[in-house]
């Protein structure tokens, strides 16, 4: 077996389809090409939107599929711990700050600068901000480009990881002041991610292209925490018959029906120019 280590990760807030089985399977192939090993990671921190039924259903379609998954499977409910150490150490330096905004006000921003990259918002009065927090305000906590770009100094420079064979230089800045964490969650799909990638010594993160972007970021908070650099690889995204990626939230077709409608493992394999 090499040092070869990857991960599928999804998160239980629906019925996974072609598009989840495309990245399984990839990322599986991928493993055992390698001789390597594959886990299976259930990010499940929105507690509104995850239900256990979606889990069960994601252990069932993908031992349907054929895919073998090293056991315990992490849940990211229930490592909140975990990630609120994380974020402690970037609020004792002064890397993150407190965004008050409303989703519809960064919507209306967004609106009326469409060509800005990312999100960068300058803090306001001390005494401002502990007035929200008196009033109990929620608010999301951003990572401070600015301030990453102060404490690295010249490494910011040199930040960069091999993407599909090809080493690219970091650009954090594709994503901006992202959210790390918001006053009642302790994690964001970033800082979670990040942190779960290097506990579990994944070597190889391949996924969709639509997260071709975080990558720029995850450099970022992997050289901040002192973690290492995977390797990554980005697959093309599965379409849907209006040409848009398949979404849980347009209601694809789920693995479940396909099942039920007659179609195997093999011929899933098939229709997404997967060799058995």
């Amino acid at each position: 077996m090499t040092g070869f280590v990857t991960r599928f990760a999804p998160s239980p807030t629906g019925a996974l389809h072609l598009g989840h089985a495309f990245a399984a399977l990839t990322a599986l192939d991928a493993a055992r090409a390698a001789g390597g090993r594959f886990l299976l990671r259930i990010e499940d921190l929105d507690g509104a939107r995850c239900r256990p039924e979606f889990e069960t259903a994601i252990y069932e379609d993908l031992a349907w599929l054929g895919v073998a998954w090293e056991t315990p499977v992490r849940r990211q409910s229930e490592h909140m711990g975990d990630y609120a150490r994380v974020l402690d150490d970037l609020v004792a330096r002064s890397l993150v700050y407190r965004d008050f905004r409303t989703r519809r006000e960064l919507m209306a921003e967004s609106v009326n600068a469409p060509h800005e990259l990312g999100v960068t918002v300058r803090g306001g009065p001390a005494s401002d901000e502990a007035e929200r927090l008196a009033t109990g305000q929620p608010f999301a906590w951003r990572l401070s480009l600015d301030r990453c770009r102060d404490t690295l100094g010249a490494d910011w420079i040199s930040l960069g990881f091999e993407a599909d064979g090809v080493w690219t230089k970091a650009e954090p800045e594709r994503l901006g002041d992202a959210i790390l964490a918001r006053k009642e969650f302790p994690a964001s799909y970033h800082l979670a991610s990040v942190h779960d990638d290097a506990l579990q010594g994944i070597t190889h993160i391949i996924r969709g292209e639509d997260l071709r972007d975080a990558a720029h970021l995850h450099v970022l908070l992997q050289r901040l925490l002192g973690l290492p650099t995977p390797t990554y690889r980005h697959h093309r995204l599965i379409l849907g018959d209006n040409g848009k990626r398949l979404a849980k939230r347009d209601l694809a077709v789920t693995l479940r029906a396909m099942r039920a409608s007659g179609e195997t493992p093999s011929s899933i394999r098939a229709q997404l120019g997967l060799r058995e």
